[in-house]
């Protein structure tokens, strides 16, 4: 059986889904085609912590589907301007649980994750699979991924 591990950029996914499509990623969906048939070694969504109830909300569902999930206090910095990045906290864990899985799935469009979907493949010898939305993905991560899969209308809620 092949083995998985996931990693989902929540903040990413949430706003890209919403800027291309107006709805959100339907995360049951996703984690239903994704596990069929597969060990899921390591699943982790990385989010930001706003504390406001109806997030609470999300991240227990997160859990309940299979994720664990770490959050990183919002920032709001004095120029207006907020920060949340979970960039090097996804990378870490990605390098750290690559050994333990055959194939690992990244959720984001962000193209600074290039160099390290390279590294996986070159020096660790992994599959990498990235989701992300066609129109908001650096076209570096679709090209570096041993495999991109378009987050489209069946991936989303609604």
């Amino acid at each position: 059986m092949e083995k998985i591990a996931i990693f989902v950029d929540v903040q990413n996914v949430y706003y890209t889904t919403r800027q291309a499509y107006k709805k959100n990623f339907d995360y049951n969906k996703f984690w239903q085609t994704v596990t069929a048939g597969k060990q899921v070694t390591q699943a982790i969504a990385y989010a930001v912590d706003r504390g406001d109830k109806k997030q609470q909300e999300f991240q227990n569902i997160l859990r309940a589907i299979g994720f664990e999930v770490k959050l990183k206090p919002f920032i709001q910095r004095a120029d207006g301007s907020a920060k949340g990045d979970w960039d090097v906290g996804i990378t870490l864990d990605m390098m750290d649980y690559a050994d333990d899985a055959d194939t690992l799935i990244l959720v984001s469009g962000d193209g600074d994750f290039d160099i390290l979907v390279e590294r996986l493949k070159t020096q660790k010898g992994k599959q990498v699979v990235v989701y992300g939305v066609p129109a908001l993905t650096a076209t570096s991560l679709m090209q570096v991924a041993t495999n991109y899969i378009a987050i489209e209308h069946q991936l989303l809620l609604g």
